[in-house]
């Protein structure tokens, strides 16, 4: 193979990584993250855009309380917030209007 071959593969490989990180979509609802039961952990590779989006009527906000990159979301009852996650390891993310105890979610990137 030559060498400018081999070179035009690895550039390719560069530039297409960040576009299969891709996307993850969270459903933010009245007091809960992604579903009404639990704390869900959910699952992105590094790269992805994380977007959280109100369904519900109640006021709440996405806040990282522990994790390698700290974000907040403003206070809101409708539309979106997203982020893109540049940092592996484990977020805590939880509502700070309601608290740990009655909104609060993982976010686990490899």
């Amino acid at each position: 193979m030559r060498l400018s071959a081999i070179l035009a593969a690895v550039v390719l490989a560069l530039v297409a990584a960040p576009a299969e990180a891709g996307r993850k979509t969270v459903r933010v609802g009245d007091n809960y993250f992604v579903r009404p039961a639990g704390v869900p952990t959910v699952k992105a590779s590094k790269g992805t855009t994380v977007t959280w989006r109100w369904r519900g009527s109640a006021p709440h906000n996405v806040t990282v309380t522990r994790g390698p990159q700290r974000f907040r979301s403003a206070t809101k009852t409708s539309g979106s917030f997203s982020r893109r996650i540049r940092k592996r390891g484990r977020y805590t993310i939880v509502c700070t209007i309601h608290g740990a105890a009655d909104m609060s979610m993982n976010l686990r990137v490899r």
